[in-house]
């Protein structure tokens, strides 16, 4: 099948990649055409796992090109909007302007029978207003047609998610439903065949499914933070805790890991958007709960800097303050709205002198937090240091042999903002160790 992908940042790049290579024609197009180069050459510009690989494959084969022009999707069959819905600025709602941008230019080149299919992740109500636009822009005589199929991507497996995804969410009206499903289920053949799970329903609830699994996850993550603050009140371990109620089979283990909470461009994001919407639609318990799942995520933040300053005699002015990591999670290049990159920050306004390392963030945290002081070592960002914050758990900073370390700090003090190191390890290679939630030894 010939299919279209609009749009090729994260979300747009992976599913035109995964797409040939289930052996599909895919004509992905965006308007930036340094972008498009760069991905024709097979050199993306997000670190993704398998993802130079995989362009490595699916390129020579001639099943995906990367094109500017729109006029060259007129004979795909199906067309995925995957264009982003970043925050608006200085204010919790999402920005939509590329989804309706995206279809404006689409629609000339829409014919009978093809289908768009919306990927990006949007408000509730946008899938209707987005085929009104379509049905607008569309060639006279054309019945547009539009299915809603939202993405489930983890950065760090987003080939994976979307390959062997845990189930399709088709949301379909109007009279071609049922043809719309059929068509989608020949995009996803491969593997609906292993047994994925399909859910078939209306455009709101297909658009909220995401949303809404976003901030059920937030809420597990800002869940066991506000344990984290019982816990150091009471002299609890929060990772005990979260250990022992993540046995119950009710709660599950995943996403109960307490420390400085939840970043990257989904998350924050689409909890704020979806407090938004909720609050447009007069959903005001709704609003209520989201705004506190926010909060509580936010002040893990804060209580990284409360640490810092109480191992530094009160104060960070003049301090050294070495920070491992920049990108929102592990094995990802993204520093959107990244929690190590706010609290070093924080640490920085504080008057502290700020060092921050990353296995593969630099070159992105260099061009778009350039107030900040980058190093490319381990061994140059702890030089020196009187305190160590472990703010991504990237396995190389669990490897870490603390031992090797102790000479170069002024201090050895560690705080972890993850709770992934070894405290025995540390605190026996001579290191204050601490973390968020954890009893002070």
């Amino acid at each position: 099948m010939t299919i279209s992908v609009i749009g090729t940042g994260y979300l747009g790049a992976v599913h035109a990649a995964c797409m040939a290579h289930l052996g599909h024609r895919v004509i992905a197009v965006d308007s930036d055409e340094a972008k498009i180069e760069a991905l024709a050459a097979g050199k993306p510009a997000i670190f993704e796992p398998g993802l130079d690989e995989l362009l490595a494959e699916v390129l020579p084969t001639g099943r995906l090109t990367f094109t500017t022009d729109y006029a060259q999707v007129a004979e795909a069959q199906v067309h995925f909007v995957c264009v982003g819905t970043p925050q608006l600025a200085g204010e919790n709602a999402a920005d939509t302007t590329y989804v309706f941008s995206a279809g404006r230019s689409l629609a000339p080149y829409l014919d009978e029978g093809s289908l768009v299919v919306g990927k990006s992740t949007v408000p509730v109500g946008t899938a209707a207003a987005l085929k009104r636009t379509l049905q607008d822009g569309a060639p006279a005589g054309v019945e547009v047609r539009l299915a809603w199929n939202p993405e489930f991507l983890r950065e760090g497996f987003a080939i994976e998610d979307t390959v062997t995804p845990d189930r399709f969410v088709y949301g379909v009206e109007g009279s071609h439903a049922d043809d719309d499903v059929a068509l989608l289920d020949q995009v996803y053949e491969r593997p609906l065949s292993t047994g994925t799970p399909r859910l078939v329903m209306d455009y709101p609830t297909a658009e909220l499914v995401k949303v809404a699994a976003n901030a059920f996850l937030a809420t597990k993550i800002s869940f066991i933070n506000a344990m984290s603050e019982v816990c150091e009140a009471a002299g609890g371990d929060v990772v005990r805790l979260a250990e022992a109620i993540g046995h119950d089979d009710r709660i599950g283990s995943r996403f109960l890991g307490a420390g400085v909470g939840f970043g990257g461009g989904c998350l924050p994001k689409d909890i704020r958007a979806f407090m938004a919407r909720a609050g447009e639609l007069g959903a005001d318990q709704a609003l209520t709960f989201l705004r506190e799942v926010d909060s509580i995520n936010l002040r893990r933040r804060a209580r990284m800097i409360d640490l810092a300053r109480e191992e530094c005699g009160g104060t960070l002015a003049g301090r050294a303050v070495a920070v491992l990591g920049a990108a929102f999670k592990p094995n990802s290049d993204d520093i959107r709205d990244s929690p190590a990159l706010d609290v070093a920050e924080m640490a920085r306004a504080a008057g502290a002198e700020v060092r921050v390392h990353d296995p593969k963030a630099l070159p992105v945290a260099r061009k778009h937090r350039a107030d900040l002081t980058y190093a490319d070592t381990v061994e140059e960002a702890v030089a020196g240091a009187h305190v160590v914050l472990h703010l991504t758990e990237w396995q190389d900073y669990r490897d870490l042999d603390p031992a090797r370390l102790t000479p170069l700090v002024r201090k050895p003090v560690v705080i972890d903002g993850r709770n992934k190191l070894d405290p025995a390890r540390w605190r026996a290679a001579g290191w204050t160790y601490r973390a968020l939630g954890r009893p002070h030894a």
